[in-house]
């Protein structure tokens, strides 16, 4: 039976209660559950999701996008062991980040507790699933997660085997559901579930990320559009520099750490550009150009206007060729989603100008943009990137998935 969202919510409200209180204990015990189901349903889960991708190949979705949706035995267990990875983090739930003491002998303390219920709408990762699941469930919320039709499937089969779980190990069996109901008109209807989801994480491109923003009644934790530039800089090692931008580019090219355009010092143009382009295209990537670029390398594509701005999510990336790192940081503060931003320079002095100035959740100096990632930081995971600048920016661990409340100790004070 499908539940309606009304029933979600209520389940996830109740639910929600009891994971507050539960101790770090049983939430670990819950997760290494959870891992070993995984591990042990394997082949039902692939299984579900080839019928995805069947679906998906039939649909003619690109290379990039069917990588993101596609699950075997590696990404299965490395599903697992990402929940594995959790339970040896410290459990901010409870922690008293703060105490002070009042002239009137009041003791106030500020401590960290569950968010509550949090709604994730996420488009065609059902690695998804698994991470949202667990970084719930350590910090003590219920989670009502909603991902795409394309990995329906997928995602049915994730659920059903981290429930069980959970189930099983003590806990509430609707700390986590999912809504199988993959309709605009019910994402729609979540965005306004103000009576139970205390906060809503939209994950994926432009159009979806926007339509909740927009949409929602409930708050929005902004994440993840991901317009990422590399500035090669006039003094840098060029191998350096190839290798960071075919990482950044060609690794995953339709994760939103992925790098969309590189910027390169006209000083070096001449000489760099026929190295980076060739590597790309060996790689199999589409490179378009400004006018400067094309003065170089004649047979590329020309970039246009909107170029600078779209995410691509593919194998193509833009080039253009920039005075100096002032012009590159003014293009990318232009142009740029506030995600991931890189350097490559041998200038100290230029790289701190870039770290200061540039206005993104992280900004690399010499390193792939491919890092911006919960667990590539120690997290363990990540719920998704914020791209916004309140409560939480950059990749979203356990601590930004709790928010505060004061607790107060007296002994008989009046006002």
């Amino acid at each position: 039976m499908i539940l309606d969202l009304n029933d979600l919510g209520r389940n996830a409200k109740e639910a929600s209660y009891d994971l507050a209180i539960a101790a770090t204990t049983e939430k670990n015990y819950a997760l290494e559950s959870m891992a070993k189901a995984l591990l042990n349903n394997k082949q039902e889960i692939i299984d579900e999701n080839k019928k995805d991708l069947n679906l998906a190949i039939e649909k003619g979705t690109s290379k990039a996008m069917l990588d993101r949706l596609s699950l075997n035995e590696d990404r299965i267990e490395d599903m697992a062991k990402g929940l594995m990875k959790l339970i040896a983090l410290d459990d901010p739930i409870g922690e008293v980040v703060e105490m002070w003491k009042r002239p009137n002998g009041i003791k106030i303390g500020k401590q960290r507790v569950p968010m509550g219920v949090i709604g994730i709408i996420y488009e065609a990762r059902p690695n998804v699933t698994c991470d949202a699941a667990g970084l719930c469930l350590k910090t003590g919320n219920a989670v009502i997660l909603r991902g795409g039709s394309e990995a329906i499937n997928s995602n049915k089969a994730i659920v059903k085997v981290l429930k069980e779980a959970v189930k099983e190990s003590g806990l509430p069996e609707f700390s986590i559901q999912l809504v199988e109901d993959t309709s605009r008109e019910t994402a729609t209807k979540m965005m306004k579930l103000n009576e139970y989801i205390d906060v809503l994480i939209p994950r994926g491109g432009a159009g979806l990320i926007q339509a909740v923003v927009k949409n929602a009644t409930v708050p929005v934790i902004e994440t993840g559009v991901g317009n990422c530039h590399i500035y090669v800089d006039e003094i840098c090692d060029f191998e350096m520099a190839k290798n960071i931008i075919v990482n950044s580019k060609t690794s995953r090219p339709a994760v939103c750490n992925a790098a969309e355009k590189m910027l390169i010092n006209e000083n070096i143009a001449n000489e760099f550009l026929p190295i980076i382009i060739k590597a790309l295209r060996e790689k199999e990537v589409e490179v378009r150009g400004d006018e400067k670029v094309k003065s170089i390398i004649s047979d590329i594509i020309p970039a246009t206007e909107e170029d600078w701005g779209k995410e691509y999510s593919d194998y193509i990336i833009a080039a253009k060729v920039v005075k100096d790192i002032n012009e590159a940081i003014t293009h990318i503060n232009k142009y740029g989603t506030g995600h991931s931003e890189a350097i490559v320079t041998d200038s100290y002095k230029n790289s701190q100008k870039f770290l200061n100035k540039i206005d993104a959740a992280a900004v690399y100096v010499n390193a792939s943009t491919r890092f911006t990632d919960g667990g590539e930081f120690g997290f363990g995971a990540e719920i998704g990137i914020s791209t916004q600048k309140l409560h939480a920016r950059g990749p979203m661990g356990l601590k930004e998935l709790t928010t505060t409340k004061y607790i107060i100790y007296g002994n008989g004070q009046i006002r």
